[in-house]
């Protein structure tokens, strides 16, 4: 990308006043594919300002305004598909056919759904003798992960948009120009300057220095429970509201009454295995009775080995783990 060291901020393209650079690497052949800048307290502080002059006017938005905005990026959206397939399998290593039909399909499907809700949205309704209206709460702060980066993405900043906020998101290292993409697509779309600002950086450091920030009044986080915890932590300060969707242990229960046992160990097995195992809700633990037991390692172990792992340009049913700290992890 042509902007690989800039940052999406107020509208523009700008150059960060950090040296500091993050390789970002294809996991297939782990070979570095570009460069982002590792952005700083300085670079928050510049996209939350812009963020907050933007809200003076965008909260001011009619329902019909923003349904329009919503529209024209699923548009532009549609455009750039091919590219968000391309970005998202050579930054995590998600499989073409993957990639084409869920990993960039979720960021469309997500941003459908809600401008789906918001033309059924009700902001003032009345509640007896009072009216109860719903205004947009300010500055969001959004962190995101790599291993869905665009159904992360999109679920964040698409609800923002509906509710007249505006928001910086610093999404993850790993994965950073899915997020750089959707902001030239935002920028297409004609969203106003300063509503969609985006950060790359490490969480330690910009994404600290987000969820500190006295003008963020919210922070929206998805990721390990380590960083949610830090996370909460930094945001306590200023009392601003938290939301997060952490790490968790999926379990896949199998009763002794099951129609199909087969059908169910291949489906559930298959289902873990998808994206490589890289994603929150994969079932990692099967449940079944003592008498079925055998049978379910059988038909696991058979699925597991007809599963077949390579390029992710290939026709292979997994690609590979995104980083070495995750393979190790899993």
């Amino acid at each position: 990308m042509s902007n690989d060291l800039n940052f999406y901020i107020n509208g523009e393209w700008v150059k960060s006043e950090s040296n500091e650079t993050i390789d970002v690497i294809n996991p297939a052949n782990e070979e570095v594919i570009g460069h982002v800048t590792a952005g700083t307290k300085e670079d928050i502080d510049k996209a939350v300002n812009a963020a907050l002059e933007a809200f003076s006017t965008f909260q001011q938005t009619t329902k019909a305004q923003r349904i329009e905005l919503l529209k024209n990026i699923i548009t532009e959206y549609e455009n750039r598909y091919d590219d968000f397939v391309k970005t998202i399998s050579k930054e995590m290593g998600s499989p073409i056919w993957l990639s084409e039909a869920a990993q960039a399909k979720t960021g469309i499907k997500n941003i459908q759904e809600t401008l789906d809700a918001l033309e059924n949205y009700e902001f003032e309704r009345p509640e007896g003798e009072y009216t109860l209206i719903k205004e947009p709460i300010g500055v969001i702060g959004m962190i995101t992960p790599w291993n869905w980066p665009m159904n992360q993405i999109t679920t964040k900043v698409s609800a923002a948009l509906a509710a007249g906020c505006t928001m910086v998101l610093k999404p993850s290292e790993i994965s950073p120009y899915c997020a750089m993409l959707l902001a030239e697509v935002f920028d297409k779309a004609g969203v106003p300057n300063g509503v969609f600002n985006v950060v790359n950086g490490y969480g330690p450091t910009a994404g600290a220095a987000l969820s500190e920030h006295p003008d963020v009044a919210m922070m929206s986080f998805t990721g390990s429970t380590r960083a949610g915890i830090a996370v909460a932590q930094a945001s306590a300060s200023s009392v601003k509201r938290v939301h997060q969707e952490l790490g968790g242990k999926s379990s896949n229960i199998i009763l002794d009454d099951v129609a199909d046992l087969e059908k169910s160990v291949k489906g559930g097995a298959g289902h873990c295995f998808l994206n490589s195992g890289q994603s929150c809700n994969a079932p990692t633990k099967m449940l079944v009775s003592a008498k079925n037991y055998d049978k379910a390692v059988e038909i696991a172990v058979a699925t597991a080995n007809n599963t077949t792992v390579g390029d992710p340009n290939g026709e292979f049913r997994l690609g590979p783990i995104a980083n070495k700290v995750q393979y190790e992890k899993i």
